[in-house]
């Protein structure tokens, strides 16, 4: 198994060589070995690790869940179950925000159709708008 300095991981990666520093504090990577001049070796599996994170995270994982995700995997008594229920409790809160920017955008639209974007803006209905809502 071929090692792997830290700008290799990141390269094959697709991540910067901080994103890997960042990793190994949050335990999402486990310390690698030291070669004798004290440069970190990964191992080859680190970069399919890595494409792990970064594919969990692009679905809308936190770093904490992508952890426990991890950690299942290396859990023998772990049940693809335990998986499906983390990916269903994911999809409710993208769903929830999803509500939540649908919310935002109907309030912005109802200010933008207020404003003729003519005129200081300091009379603009949208700014008065918000003044009004932050006084609430």
């Amino acid at each position: 198994m071929e090692a792997l300095t830290i700008g290799k991981l990141a390269r094959q990666g697709r991540v910067h060589v901080e994103t890997i520093r960042y990793y190994e504090r949050r335990g999402l990577l486990p310390r690698p070995a030291r070669t004798p001049s004290g440069y970190r070796a990964f191992a080859s599996d680190s970069v399919r690790r890595i494409r792990f994170i970064k594919r969990a995270q692009e679905l809308g994982f936190s770093l904490k869940e992508i952890k426990d995700l991890l950690s299942l995997r290396a859990t023998s008594g772990a049940r693809c179950a335990d998986v499906l229920r983390r990916a269903q409790a994911k999809i409710k809160d993208i769903e929830e925000k999803i509500r939540t920017l649908q919310a935002m955008r109907k309030g912005l639209d109802r200010l933008a159709e207020q404003c003729s974007g003519k005129g200081p803006a300091s009379t603009c209905p949208i700014l008065e708008a918000l003044d009004l809502e932050a006084k609430d």
